[in-house]
């Protein structure tokens, strides 16, 4: 597990993704009070198989991008970065098998949020990504 947060941040460090983000990438749950535009991960199931002597983790992340501006465009632009950036990615991490990254499914989705000035419209987007690695 700790390989695949090292791959989620190695590969969004530098990238458009994190620049539009401010690098406000968060895993769990954001910081109170964080400010808009912000993506949470989760990694929601780790299932580990045994084929042949292998062991073969299989990871569900969701990524959820949170927007509050007063159009989907920011949140769309965030989310066509995190496509970029992990769409069909093979990870290469000294010391570890390569992890790999499928696009999933995507949930859009719009929330009323409360905020101490008031309550907000929020864009959150949540896309998942079906991820693997082998191990010997």
């Amino acid at each position: 597990m700790i390989n695949l947060t090292k791959a989620i941040w190695s590969e969004l460090s530098g990238s458009a993704l994190s620049a539009r983000i401010a690098d406000r990438l968060f895993e769990g749950i954001a910081e109170q009070g964080a400010p808009y535009p912000y993506v949470v991960y989760n990694v929601e199931n780790n299932i580990p198989e045994y084929p042949g002597g292998k062991t073969i983790e299989k990871y569900s992340i969701q990524f959820s991008i949170f927007s509050s501006s007063s159009s989907s465009t920011e949140a769309k632009n965030i989310l066509t970065d995190l496509w970029t950036l992990y769409d069909d990615k093979v990870f290469l991490i000294t010391g570890s098998t390569p992890i790999y990254f499928i696009r999933g499914i995507l949930f859009p989705q719009t929330e009323v949020v409360t905020t101490p000035s008031g309550t907000i419209n929020v864009f959150h987007y949540a896309q998942d990504y079906d991820g693997w690695m082998v191990r010997d």
